[in-house]
């Protein structure tokens, strides 16, 4: 055990407006899992970063320990598994390599065979047991769940149980609560670490919240009764002074003394409330500063005037001539939430493409009403590119309203001048949710549309999907997330060899 010490770090990248960080000052137990969550575009991933030596700052951040990265780069994807992981755990047996692999629920056969034939969740698998396999490391895990389907999470979730001493960056809920010992929360003004998982940090930050914007209002009414109160008195001793030269005490004589007194005492006493009002003006000043607001995300559905909006039967995808999945029967009605879940490759974002007109092959029936407005966001974000700007007239949305949800949903002002190739996977998934929820459509089809997207984004989805219930057909992994949006749940089962 020892502990990684951060100490009045500062930190901004060249030719921006404003630092990532500024002295920011906690440390960390090497044994902890610290689960690190903050709004896309924060600087967790820059975070890392700045742990791992690769960017100059300001302040200090010391260690006994040694850092590695998930996931690092594989140069060279034609080598087996076993070599990769060989490399960069050279003093591994081979014992220890398959105990691993049997605590990812892996088969130690995929050792013998190239990296670049894996599957997506057999690839982390190998990357996270190579590095595990070293010694005296404190990993920085960045977002290891992207694309994995519910089983293998869950078999990762052990796994991880079982370790200690690293930084999970993850956005699913779930995972994190099952997973980590502390929460480390990039806000908007410092880093706090709070001991916990996810759903206890929320706890207290909500609490937080409460209290701060309960705080608020009691200020903001203390200083508006102080400034009148204040007016008041400055007003009673200017007229007071103002009056002295002509004003007698008792009898005829004017006792200049008495009035002086008066107007001298009124005025100490506007003093004072002004300076009560100034520290309530300075202790208002510094809330709110940490509370990210979940602005409601406005989605304006279309209902069908027929309805089911589509029924399938005895419907299959089908690939190289062989049926992928077992025969599924379902329709799919006004406000209907659906989720579709199965393992990897097993056919999920094929049906959800089928209903958008692309060309897949498949077998039985599936029969969809006419002119039925379908809003379709995309699993893949590697064509995005361009300004904002003509990214909305491209897609027909209305600018002000697709600009006014991203902004909602954490993008900030200065993102928005941005070539949008040049964004983080989180904002671009944004801008694809953004463009969707502008829409007004009968039903939305959205294929994984949380991957990257940070846990306050996911809140406000669910959130606005339950205000404005939609009809939507989704595929998803988050199990948080299907459990609060869905009201039914598909699952397709691989056809058996």
């Amino acid at each position: 055990m020892s502990i990684i010490n951060v100490k009045n770090l500062s930190f901004g990248y060249d030719g921006a407006l404003e630092n990532v960080f500024e002295n920011v000052s906690f440390h960390m137990d090497t044994d902890w899992k610290l689960g690190l969550i903050g709004r896309n575009g924060k600087g967790k991933t820059t975070f890392l970063k700045l742990l791992l030596g690769r960017y100059n700052h300001q302040g200090t951040i010391s260690h006994n320990v040694e850092f590695d990265y998930f996931p690092f780069e594989v140069k060279n994807k034609e080598e087996m598994a076993i070599e990769i992981i060989n490399q960069k755990a050279p003093n591994a047996s081979d014992w220890e390599i398959i105990k691993e692999l049997n605590l990812l629920h892996a088969d130690p056969e995929i050792l013998y065979r190239s990296f670049h034939l894996l599957s997506g969740g057999e690839q982390i698998k190998i990357l996270l047991v190579s590095l595990f396999l070293k010694t005296n490391r404190f990993l920085l895990i960045d977002e290891p769940t992207n694309h994995l389907d519910i089983d293998t999470r869950n078999h990762l979730v052990e796994y991880l149980k079982k370790k200690k001493g690293f930084i999970l960056v993850s956005h699913d809920r779930n995972f994190l609560d099952r997973v980590v010992d502390h929460i480390i929360s990039i806000n908007n003004t410092n880093i706090e670490i709070q001991k916990g998982n996810f759903s206890s940090w929320q706890e207290n930050r909500n609490a937080q919240d409460h209290f701060e914007l309960t705080q608020n209002e009691k200020l903001k009414k203390d200083i508006h009764r102080l400034e009148i109160a204040s007016k008041n008195t400055a007003n009673w001793s200017d007229k007071i002074e103002k009056s002295k030269f002509n004003t007698t005490n008792s009898g005829s004589s004017v006792d200049r003394g008495y009035v002086g007194h008066q107007s001298a005492k009124m005025m100490k006493k506007s003093k004072v409330f002004e300076k009560r009002m100034e520290k309530a003006i300075q202790e208002k000043a510094g809330l709110l500063n940490d509370i990210d607001r979940k602005d409601n995300l406005k989605i304006v559905p279309l209902q069908a005037r027929q309805n089911p909006l589509i029924m399938a039967h005895n419907f299959q995808i089908k690939y190289n001539e062989k049926n992928i999945f077992a025969p599924i029967f379902f329709e799919i009605k006004n406000g209907d939430r659906i989720a579709i879940t199965g393992k990897n490759g097993v056919g999920k974002s094929s049906l959800l493409k089928v209903m958008i007109g692309e060309k897949v092959t498949y077998n039985g029936h599936l029969q969809m009403v006419n002119d039925l407005k379908i809003s379709y966001v995309s699993q893949s974000t590697e064509r995005l590119k361009g300004d904002l700007k003509n990214f909305a007239k491209q897609n027909q949305a209305d600018e002000s309203i697709f600009k006014a949800m991203l902004s909602k949903m954490g993008v900030s002002n200065t993102e928005f001048d941005k070539d949008i190739s040049q964004m983080s996977e989180g904002q671009k998934k944004k801008v694809l949710i953004a463009k969707s929820i502008a829409e007004m459509a009968h039903l939305y089809v959205w294929d994984e549309p949380l991957n990257y997207i940070d846990i306050l984004t996911r809140i406000q989805l669910e959130e606005s999907i339950l205000k404005h219930q939609p009809t939507i057909i989704f595929v998803e992994h988050d199990e948080t997330f299907i459990k609060n949006v869905a009201t039914k749940i598909i699952n397709l089962d691989k056809m058996k060899e």
